[in-house]
């Protein structure tokens, strides 16, 4: 039974993503699963997977010499791990800023496979709030370090086929396009008027709110999920705090629409925003509930266009907006019979889950 060393790096043990992989991957192979911890926690075994929980305490400073030796502490463990740890796949789920290229040249000088599981285009994600002339000298030193990850992986996977292409150029690699599927289908037969916004990390609406609050005074209901509802406090809203996935699903499914159009960063071309296909925009099709969705979003207004399943629009035309929300509501049964034909594809399933594996482990 082969050995899969799987590097979560920052994110916590039940990262959607993450954690699918470890489940997936473990039904054919002994997995070995580093994620991070706030406090202390001690190794264990469980079926064919062995937990590496790396500790890593969340004292805010603004020192950034103390942010740096922390970071480098934390890096090193992990290099550690990969270097006294017996593996045939290293699956990467981010890259060690202090060490970005050590565990990928470790592994390739001991004649091991090298998995690269890119969630987002980190050229731009990593020091996302840096602008001006030190963003785009970062964003110019990221990009090399990232193409040179990239040239010693001997496969590569990416959230969505625009960001595979940007990041790839010319360059001939196995590669597999994965993108954040809904964990289950949900249906509901109440369909509130109701907009929903959805997500962990509160995620600022801009041009936005204006179109929201048109809609409200058009009887609909705006309804927070999961984010800090603080910032939303000069739109009328409800709240619903953090839900379990099940009762997120069933929240989002009563829903008449979902919006998944927002701003990370100031910047328009933000490419994490214009390439992605986030949890929130697969859920939502998985839970019966049309997309509201930025028309600058390149991958997830593609998919909305071809298969009808939502409404795309340009937030800075306010009423245009609007109308086409309005006009969209008029004619939802369309929208909710598109939905059924096409649902199956945002879910993760067993035949979605074997092309996967095997193509981690061939």
């Amino acid at each position: 039974m082969k050995k899969v060393l799987i590097i979560g790096y920052m994110h916590s043990k039940y990262d959607k993503r993450v954690y699918r992989t470890v489940q997936a991957l473990s039904k054919y192979a002994k997995v070995i699963y580093q994620y991070v911890v706030k406090e202390k926690e001690s190794e264990y075994e469980e079926g064919n997977v062995r937990y590496v929980p790396i500790e890593k305490k969340s004292e805010p400073t603004k020192n950034i010499l103390a942010k740096l030796q922390r970071r480098r502490k934390f890096d090193k463990q992990v290099v550690d791990l990969i270097k006294n740890t017996d593996f045939d796949v290293l699956y990467m789920h981010h890259f060690l800023p202090s060490k970005p290229i050590e565990p990928f040249e470790y592994a390739k000088s001991i004649g091991k496979r090298v998995v690269y599981d890119i969630h987002e285009y980190h050229p731009e994600n990593f020091l996302l709030t840096l602008s001006g002339p030190v963003g785009r000298l970062k964003i110019n030193v990221v990009r090399r370090l990232f193409e040179r990850q990239i040239d010693l992986s001997d496969k590569l996977i990416f959230v969505s086929p625009e960001q595979m292409r940007y990041s790839l150029g010319e360059r001939k690699k196995d590669v597999l396009v994965v993108p954040n599927y809904a964990s289950i289908a949900v249906c509901s037969r109440e369909k509130n008027k109701e907009i929903v916004f959805v997500g962990k990390v509160a995620r600022a609406l801009g041009d936005e709110e204006q179109v929201i609050k048109k809609l409200i005074n058009e009887g609909f209901i705006f309804k927070i999920i999961g984010m800090e509802s603080n910032v939303f406090s000069n739109i009328e809203h409800v709240y619903t705090g953090f839900l379990p996935y099940d009762e997120m699903m069933k929240e989002i499914s009563k829903a008449a629409f979902s919006l998944v159009s927002f701003k990370t960063i100031e910047r328009e071309d933000y490419k994490n925003d214009l390439w992605s296909l986030p949890h929130k925009f697969y859920d939502s099709i998985a839970a019966g509930t049309p997309v509201i969705v930025k028309q600058s979003f390149v991958s997830m207004s593609k998919i909305v266009e071809e298969l009808g399943i939502g409404v795309v629009i340009d937030p800075k035309d306010v009423e245009s907006s609007v109308k086409k929300i309005l006009e969209a509501y008029r004619n939802y049964n369309q929208l909710i019979e598109n939905i059924e034909k096409h649902k199956e594809k945002f879910v993760w399933n067993e035949e979605k889950e074997k092309e996967f594996v095997e193509f981690v482990l061939s």
